[in-house]
């Protein structure tokens, strides 16, 4: 499955969820980090943790992929999951602002989801 594939998968298992603001970025051409960025925010730490867990959950159901790393579970204001090519970020609403990962990474490329998300 390609990284795009799996940003999708990621992508809707947050909105299933009801993730908030939801984005992601190719990032393959600036850094080795990761192929493709996924950003949410979420609500609560509770749903932050359910956001979480239903990217996991999809992407071991439909990729066969797990985590190679989960950072942040414990202060629940922002989570990371690290799958080498794809990096899920889930945010609280304060800590999105401050850290504000579109600006950061503006030189990649925006996803088009207008064909993934829910229509609200």
């Amino acid at each position: 499955m390609t990284p795009k594939e799996l940003a999708i998968i990621a992508v809707k298992a947050l909105d299933d969820k009801k993730g908030q603001e939801i984005s992601a970025i190719e990032i393959t051409d600036l850094t080795a980090l990761a192929d493709y960025f996924v950003i949410a925010t979420g609500t609560s730490n509770t749903q932050i943790n359910a956001l979480c867990g239903a990217v996991e959950k999809a992407l071991k159901e439909q990729a066969d992929e797990a985590p190679l790393r989960r950072e942040g579970y414990r202060d629940g204001t922002w989570v990371l999951l690290d799958y080498g090519c794809l990096a899920v970020h889930v945010f609280s609403r304060e800590a999105r602002e401050f850290y504000d990962l579109e600006r950061l990474w503006k030189d990649g490329k925006p996803l088009d989801l207008g064909e993934v998300l829910t229509k609200e």
